[in-house]
């Protein structure tokens, strides 16, 4: 007996059409077979699998890089403070040339001081040997007299002498027959002849003397004797010591 119920397209409910539709899918993911793990790496394809890889020794970091010269400065930064090393060199180093500079210090004064000294002692020997021949002459033989004295002068004093001589001293002396004997004065019991150094100075010394003028001339009847303070300047030249100048005290 035929069924008198006749199916036709697009008839039932709409929950049974949606049944069937997702059985049929399932059947057809079923049947569909699974990508093989060795097809897909070959085609360069990752799997479904996370497979994590580590390197021998592990992974180092970056190295940070270096700021360029002058970043900090650029960037308003502070300055970084020199370093202990240096400082302590800076300090040797200023210490070393202070010392040196004093060392330098102390040597020109020793050598001042030894010139001096030597200076002191070649200026009075010097003044003991000018003074008589300076302060004498004899009317009799000027011009030697003169020219002795003329040879231990120097400077602007020489010129001076030269002038008062050919003027004053020689008209005079041979008018009136004028001879006049000096000497350093000295004690009566031998000692050393009165001279003393004021002022020293390597190339310049000024000399303190006590002298004695023993005068003879047609305006005086016999001699007579003058004790004279002079004050003599003697200066270092080529020649060695000379008189600069003679000052009556």
């Amino acid at each position: 007996m035929a069924n008198p119920i006749t199916r036709t397209r697009g008839t039932g409910s709409p929950a049974r059409r949606t049944m069937t539709a997702a059985a049929r899918a399932a059947a057809k993911r079923a049947r569909r077979p699974e990508p093989d793990e060795t097809a897909l790496q070959a085609e360069g394809r990752p799997s479904g699998r996370t497979v994590l890889i580590e390197p021998p020794g592990g992974w180092d970091d970056p190295p940070e890089p270096k700021p360029e010269p002058g970043a900090d400065e650029q960037e308003g930064a502070p300055a970084r403070p020199p370093r202990l090393p240096r400082l302590l060199t800076a300090a040797v180093c200023l210490a070393l040339a202070a010392a040196l500079a004093v060392a330098a210090v102390l040597a020109w004064q020793y050598r001042q001081g030894q010139q001096t000294a030597r200076a002191r002692a070649e200026a009075l020997a010097a003044t003991r040997k000018a003074a008589p021949v300076v302060l004498s002459y004899d009317y009799r033989h000027l011009d030697r007299d003169f020219a002795r004295a003329r040879a231990l002068l120097t400077g602007a004093f020489r010129d001076q002498y030269d002038k008062t001589t050919k003027t004053v001293v020689g008209p005079t002396a041979r008018k009136y027959h004028g001879v006049v004997r000096a000497a350093v004065a000295a004690p009566t019991d031998g000692g050393a002849p009165a001279v003393s150094v004021v002022s020293a100075a390597p190339d310049k010394v000024v000399v303190l003397l006590f002298v004695d003028q023993v005068t003879q001339s047609t305006q005086v009847s016999g001699s007579r004797l003058d004790l004279n303070r002079v004050r003599m300047t003697l200066t270092r030249t080529s020649g060695g010591w000379k008189v600069s100048a003679v000052d009556a005290l």
